[in-house]
């Protein structure tokens, strides 16, 4: 198969966590795209779009962004792409990567019209394989009066609740192929398919006979951002660490606290989805499983008395524990004991006092 090539390409990466940013970025590079921009949330990533716009550049070939940032998160920043004026490019294709990968963030995402989700932990294979995905089979744009994104089927008849696109024949739709103006559905039978050129694999194809070749990268640029991936995961130690001593703060401050706990709450479950999605990228996938009890755990709406302040510090114990171990993998008999212990500790503190 022929080798894609992708240094032609552009591409904005949005994301909070300065740790796991530099990480993408060093993968990204690693896949050859020489033109990576940052951002550290949705409203730079928005500023950096509007002034693209401005200056009259057809903006980035592809966004990759987390979900939960602040002040402006991955689907705010997703709507403004799709529907705002100022966007460069409404249609361009949207990766969104987190690891708050549930069915309604999945939906929601779905729904504002992302084009492909990563969920975190991530490998390298993960992210080049969601990259081909978007390059080789790109879907035409749909416009209905709920709608505007990506065709939200793959195959006929496999996205339930599409009734409206179901039910229309393509003979009752407007089919455009230019990108120049994007029009609004006025009524509730409108339908509108835009079809157009595929730039992304004309350019990664570029020499190589068109948009009609399929290609991949060299296996050994994917074998060298997956030993990338393994040299980051040295650093992942230090990092959780600072993160749990938050977790470990934010439980202090709550019991001395109790009249402001959903805010310390907040912050518990914002932190515990991060140790969730990084844990099994970077070779603890034990800090992953222990991160998502603590997410589900903290839940808008969850306990907040005394005991629920000490079962997050049980499982802030059961991560240091973990990474003080070295425990890699599922960590075997060591990692199973891990679990079990903190399951025990948590049962001392769910009778509601």
């Amino acid at each position: 198969m022929a080798e894609y090539d992708f240094s032609r390409f552009s591409l904005l990466l949005v994301e909070d966590n300065a740790y796991v940013r530099n990480t993408l970025e060093d993968l990204l590079r690693s896949f050859k795209f020489s033109r990576v921009s940052t951002a550290v949330n949705g409203e730079e990533a928005i500023d950096y779009l509007k002034t693209m716009k401005q200056a009259g550049n057809p903006g980035p070939d592809l966004i990759l962004s987390d979900l939960v940032m602040t002040p402006i998160n991955g689907l705010l920043l997703l709507r403004w792409t799709r529907t705002a004026k100022d966007s460069p490019n409404r249609m361009v294709p949207f990766v969104m990567v987190s690891g708050a990968a549930d069915r309604e963030y999945v939906n929601s995402a779905r729904d504002l019209g992302v084009t492909e989700f990563i969920a975190k932990p991530f490998s390298a294979t993960s992210v080049y394989e969601r990259i081909l995905e978007v390059i080789d089979y790109p879907r035409q744009f749909v416009t209905t009066q709920k709608y505007f994104g990506p065709d939200r089927r793959r195959k006929e008849g496999s996205a339930p609740g599409d009734q409206e696109r179901r039910t229309v024949k393509e003979a009752d739709v407007t089919i455009v192929y230019s990108a120049d103006k994007v029009v609004k559905a006025t009524n509730p039978t409108e339908v509108w398919y835009w079809r157009l050129p595929n730039t992304l694999r004309e350019k990664a194809a570029s020499g190589l006979g068109g948009s009609n070749v399929k290609g991949e990268l060299p296996a050994a640029l994917l074998e060298e951002a997956e030993q990338q991936l393994q040299r980051a995961s040295l650093d992942f130690s230090t990092w959780a660490l600072e993160y749990l001593a938050k977790l470990a703060d934010l439980c202090t401050e709550a019991l001395m606290e109790p009249g402001r706990r959903s805010r310390h709450f907040g912050e518990i479950h914002t932190l515990a989805l991060e140790l969730r999605g990084q844990g099994g990228t970077f070779g603890y996938p034990l800090v992953s499983q222990i991160g998502k009890m603590l997410f589900d755990l903290t839940i808008e709406g969850c306990r907040e008395d005394d005991n629920a302040v000490e079962m997050v510090k049980c499982h802030v114990d059961a991560m240091r524990a973990v990474l003080r171990e070295k425990v890699a993998g599922d960590g075997g008999q060591v990692g199973q004991a891990v679990i079990r212990g903190l399951t025990d500790s948590i049962k001392k503190f769910q009778v509601v006092t």
